[in-house]
């Protein structure tokens, strides 16, 4: 199942929406790489909040795509992670350390803004 990839301004949102196989977390890497390119993207949101659990290769592809969008000059930051999922995360010792996170859409989307906003004030002069 494709992993719907909004664009909203200079950012992408992906909402997923069910548990994702293997190919399906490949397919939204790749997509996401594409249209982080096509859309020259600041930021982009995975919103993981329909997901109940998340294994270690999910985990590591999320970590995957927030380190490749940062190689091309955009921020990720993973949204929605359930209580449940955060427990076992650290539980199995797998983490976001060096990916931000947020609690939800409306807080990822506020935190890129920032990102993007603390850029532009930089290098305005």
């Amino acid at each position: 199942m494709a992993v719907p990839i909004l664009k909203q301004g200079p950012f992408l949102i992906a909402s997923i929406q069910a548990a994702l196989t293997d190919t399906d977390v490949i397919r939204l890497q790749d997509d996401v790489m594409v249209q982080v390119g096509r859309y020259r993207s600041r930021g982009i949101v995975v919103d993981v909040t329909a997901l109940d659990v998340m294994d270690s290769f999910v985990s590591r592809s999320l970590r995957g795509i927030a380190h490749m969008t940062r190689l091309r000059g955009a921020e990720t930051v993973i949204v929605g992670i359930q209580p449940e999922v955060a427990f076992a995360m650290v539980q199995l010792g797998m983490n976001f350390e060096d990916v931000h996170t947020a609690l939800d859409l409306e807080e990822g989307l506020a935190f890129l803004q920032r990102q993007l906003n603390g850029e532009s004030d930089a290098g305005g002069g």
